[in-house]
């Protein structure tokens, strides 16, 4: 079995997305906020079968954890009050998918989170969307500012409590940042990748993971800038007096591969050990064309994985064996189904 952990319904029906443009709209304006309107069955089945579904079957996986579009969690726009409201139709949307399609999807949740509020007022959604909506995980926003980063690292203990509920629940939390309202930083090509990369660095230079054993984080995007630059933080680790990074992060931090060539993927496996790594596309996401150079698409990973020189038990890991170990309540979904 082949599991893409991160994919994003960015294909949503019109309606969803025209709900949204005046819930901002009446925000910013005060107006009355718009009420969600009734989508069918058939408008979520076309978006998903002529896009995602279709690519999943034709690039030969079987099932894509699927979460909202992650530049439209959109932390940033507006108060807490529509932040949840959002969060909550965009969560309900993906369970719709999920039952619609439950052999190929699975659900991963947004959060609601605001630069007001405390991580704590995420914990309510998070228990729903994992006891009611069979969400298997969750993704988490570091900086719900939208790029201005004025928040506190991931490693401060204001983040505990939302820590301690993913321990309790089983569930990893994918770090996932949403969009861009910093002009000196465009969203995918240098907000996420920023971000991925400074999560790293916080878990380096804290101590999160001594206090949270159980905790399981996955940074996506291949994790950023950091395996190309393995040595700088392998010197800053021993500069710091930490352990070295196999015990002090790498035990709990996990990396995909939503990384969009092959010498990317190559630097990747030749770094990071194969049992922190999970496959991934990121699809739909960051790039959706084709790659002039080998005439397939830049977001089709597994054509480079498949490339790659790996024994038949490191190829498992990568493509199941490290999602089901990652996200234990898929495995359990798996198991339930005789998978």
């Amino acid at each position: 079995m082949i599991i893409d952990c991160h994919g994003h319904y960015t294909t949503e029906p019109k309606p969803f997305t025209d709900f949204r443009k005046s819930q901002i709209a009446a925000f910013e304006t005060g107006d009355t906020m718009p009420d969600f309107p009734m989508i069918s069955d058939d408008q979520i089945r076309e978006t998903v079968e002529a896009n995602q579904l279709k690519a999943l079957k034709d690039r030969g996986a079987d099932m894509t954890i699927f979460s909202p579009r992650a530049s439209g969690m959109g932390h940033h726009i507006g108060d807490e009050a529509v932040s949840m409201t959002w969060t909550r139709h965009c969560n309900d949307m993906i369970h719709r998918v999920t039952q619609l399609f439950p052999d190929n999807f699975i659900g991963v949740c947004q959060l609601p989170q605001n630069p007001a509020a405390p991580i704590a007022n995420s914990i309510a959604e998070l228990e729903r969307c994992v006891t009611e909506l069979g969400c298997v995980g969750c993704n988490l926003n570091p900086d719900p500012t939208g790029g201005m980063w004025t928040g506190v690292p991931l490693t401060d203990r204001a983040w505990y409590p939302f820590f301690e509920k993913m321990v309790e629940l089983d569930v990893p939390a994918m770090i996932h940042v949403s969009g861009s309202c910093n002009a000196n930083f465009h969203m995918t090509g240098a907000h996420y990748i920023n971000a991925d990369t400074t999560a790293f660095m916080q878990f380096l230079q804290g101590d999160l993971f001594a206090d949270f054993p159980d905790l399981r984080l996955i940074i996506p995007h291949g994790g950023g800038a950091v395996p190309y630059h393995w040595g700088r933080y392998r010197g800053l680790a021993d500069m710091m007096g930490k352990p070295p990074l196999s015990e002090h992060v790498m035990r709990n931090v996990y990396f995909d591969t939503c990384v969009y060539h092959q010498a990317g993927i190559d630097c990747l496996f030749g770094v990071i050990d194969v049992d922190n790594i999970l496959f991934a596309s990121e699809m739909f996401g960051a790039v959706k064309g084709i790659d002039p150079e080998t005439g397939h698409h830049f977001d089709d990973t597994k054509r480079y994985i498949d490339a790659l020189d790996l024994s038949p038990e490191d190829r498992a890991k990568v493509f199941e064996g490290n999602a089901r170990r990652v996200y234990p309540r898929l495995d359990r979904s798996l198991k339930a189904r005789g998978l």
